[in-house]
């Protein structure tokens, strides 16, 4: 064999054991691309969390204010409550003044009424029958009043007419 060929035999010899090098190498390329781009999504998955975990934090920041105005809120909440129960234990003192006070005004009504029974209605009702025993007696005597007036008139006009015949007599 000559030089040649035997170069061409190496070289081939070395073309089909340097071609499956050259396929792996290929491959292990073709895994680092693949690799980079799951780095590239892993990056942009932590990128994404970052901001997540920052959106969380301004969520818990946000509540714990809120959290902190509601304390504030229930605090305010209680001592509104105090006050009204402080209103609410004056207005039943209030309410036990008001029932000694009614408890009174119906003693006095009581006494009132006995009172009236007792004393004033028989006192009025004296007053009424003098009234109206003075009421029958100017009833019945009203008619006698207007004879009287019938009478007086005609007196005065027998008095006049004589009168005026004892004028010309004279």
């Amino acid at each position: 064999m000559k030089d040649n060929e035997l170069l061409l035999a190496i070289s081939n010899i070395v073309r089909s054991q340097i071609e499956p090098i050259r396929r792996d190498i290929e491959d292990i390329k073709q895994d680092v691309k693949d690799q980079r781009q799951d780095i590239e999504d892993v990056k942009q998955d932590v990128k994404d969390l970052r901001q997540d975990v920052e959106d969380i934090k301004q969520g818990v920041k946000d509540l714990r204010q809120d959290v902190e105005g509601l304390k504030q809120d229930v605090r305010d909440l209680r001592q509104d409550v105090e006050g009204l129960k402080q209103d609410v234990r004056d207005l039943r003192q209030n309410i036990e003044d008001v029932k000694q006070d009614v408890e009174s005004l119906k003693q006095d009504v009581r006494n009132l009424n006995l009172k009236m029974e007792n004393d004033i209605l028989p006192r009025l009702n004296t007053i009424e029958a003098c009234y109206t025993s003075t009421y029958e007696r100017y009833a019945n005597g009203i008619d006698q009043l207007d004879a009287l007036q019938s009478d007086t008139d005609i007196l005065k006009k027998v008095v006049a007419e004589h009168s005026e015949k004892i004028k010309k007599i004279s």
